[in-house]
């Protein structure tokens, strides 16, 4: 009943923080793409105003001004963006409690990665949020902020350097998932520490009847800015944990970066391609990035020990690999799992009969010896022989008696 209940809190955290997050990022994404839409070269702009723009949707007419500053006088109803960045943030700490800290040993720790307990690998995962945060924002703090290339490069190898020293620590799924939260950190810090009040201080000036100082419009908008690169590489990770060939691999950290990349430059074609063609180059561009990708985390690849090691190997009979996958799969993949989280099996994958077993082999080879993701967090301490037991098996063509 706990496991039942702990699925539901899990499903319905995720489902929110999915909805907020996608209200958060639509919202961002509509607002670039106005502001970098305005029609700011007219004669006929009124006094005071930067631009405008007609739209049509939904079968309606839209106009749209922004003024350069702030209107000599406020409307009475002034609608802020605010609550989708706080609730996205908060649901996804949330989950980090739900789904990893509170199975630490499970989900944060892999011994093959690193001997820390679960209290450690928590505390190395909180760390890394305000880290990450204090990093960032520091940076953003000095004259950086206006050199755009030179503030990607750094924050590019800060992101990168930040992938590669979790992996040295925490399971590879939750290395991640905790780069993915450092920068969902920092996208909600810009809205609460430097948006939000930059705007308060604008709304305040006009109130009073003051002149509002426009850097601290100008100031928020460039942290906007950055959120809006930021959100394709967080999109990724946060469904990065379906696909272990990703996370998985030797080199995962090199994968999230080469795919981060992508990310941002298709994105900066999105924010610019209105402006010019010059960009155009990015879509089939990245499309053959993603394929060299895949290309380099495929099985095997670059490795011609592993290779041979299956080639060379012994005959194994389908009783050797039963004996292995019931030494350390059968606790969770079976019709009556004993392990203490997954009381039933995860996806509905069972072993523990001949069809399903030569059914998944495969998947048995993907996740035990290309990825090695399998056992989960390597709780049941498989070798090496038996990992190379099993996927001998598969490579010999997964026979059953």
């Amino acid at each position: 009943m706990l496991s039942h209940i702990f699925d539901w809190l899990n499903l319905v955290v995720r489902w929110i923080h999915v909805i907020v997050g996608v209200a958060w990022i639509g919202a961002s994404f509509y607002f670039v793409w106005l502001e970098n839409h305005l029609e700011r070269n007219k004669d006929s702009l009124p006094k005071g105003i930067a631009g405008d723009l007609w739209a049509i949707h939904g079968g309606g007419f839209y106009y749209l001004t922004k003024y350069k500053v702030a209107p000599e006088k406020l409307p009475e109803t002034l609608h802020w963006f605010k609550w989708e960045a706080y609730a996205t943030w908060i649901t996804g700490v949330c989950l980090l409690f739900i789904v990893y800290y509170m199975n630490a040993g499970a989900y944060m720790v892999d011994a093959g990665v690193a001997a820390i307990s679960p209290g450690v690998s928590i505390a190395i995962g909180i760390g890394s949020l305000v880290v990450g945060w204090i990093f960032y924002d520091v940076i953003c703090r000095t004259p950086l902020l206006k050199k755009p290339a030179l503030m990607l490069v750094l924050m590019f190898g800060f992101l990168t350097f930040s992938a590669w020293l979790l992996s040295q620590y925490l399971a590879p799924r939750a290395a991640y998932i905790h780069v993915g939260a450092m920068i969902g950190t920092m996208m909600a810090g810009n809205v609460f520490f430097v948006i939000i009040p930059g705007q308060k201080k604008l709304v305040k000036a006009a109130e009073e009847g003051r002149e509002p100082d426009p850097w601290d419009g100008i100031y928020g908008g460039l942290r906007s800015r950055h959120n809006n690169y930021f959100t394709l590489p967080v999109l990724f990770i946060m469904i990065s944990n379906h696909f272990p060939m990703t996370y998985g691999h030797p080199y995962g950290w090199a994968v999230l970066a080469a795919i981060s990349a992508v990310s941002i430059a298709i994105r900066h074609h999105f924010n610019v391609r209105h402006k010019s063609n010059a960009t155009m180059w990015v879509m089939p561009a990245g499309a053959v990035a993603i394929a060299l990708i895949a290309w380099v985390t495929s099985p095997g690849f670059m490795d011609a020990d592993s290779s041979a090691a299956l080639k060379d190997h012994a005959p194994v009979s389908f009783a050797e690999a039963q004996a292995v996958v019931a030494k350390h799969c059968y606790s969770c993949h079976s019709a009556s799992p004993t392990d203490e989280i997954f009381v039933i099996a995860p996806n509905g994958v069972k072993f523990d009969n001949t069809e399903s077993m030569v059914q998944y082999a495969d998947s048995i080879k993907t996740r035990v010896w290309d990825v090695r993701n399998m056992p989960f967090g390597n709780k049941s301490t498989i070798t090496e022989d038996e990992r190379l037991l099993l996927a001998a098996w598969v490579y010999q063509g997964a026979k059953a008696p």
